[in-house]
């Protein structure tokens, strides 16, 4: 299953974590050096939740981000039987 928002379409992102060593130059050293670059994946942060679609009940796959500002309807909870 891809790891996509269903809502606002938000997926996995890459970019590099740069490993350096050395002291940076206003800290009083000679400057940082580079010593490896590995390809990272930035993943967001993907939910399954019930939530009217369409208007009816759905299982989708959303951001926490979406769910946060509103953009899923998820419905009125259900209240427990008296007793």
């Amino acid at each position: 299953m891809s790891r996509v928002c269903q809502f606002c379409g938000k997926r996995v992102q890459v970019g590099n974590s740069i490993a350096r060593r050395g002291l940076a130059k206003p800290k009083g050293g000679i400057g940082l050096k580079t010593t490896g670059v590995t390809r990272r994946r930035f993943k967001p942060n993907i939910q399954n939740v019930r939530a009217f679609v369409d208007g009816r009940m759905q299982r989708v796959r959303v951001c926490t981000r979406c769910i946060k500002s509103g953009k899923v309807n998820k419905g009125l909870k259900k209240k427990a039987p008296a007793a």
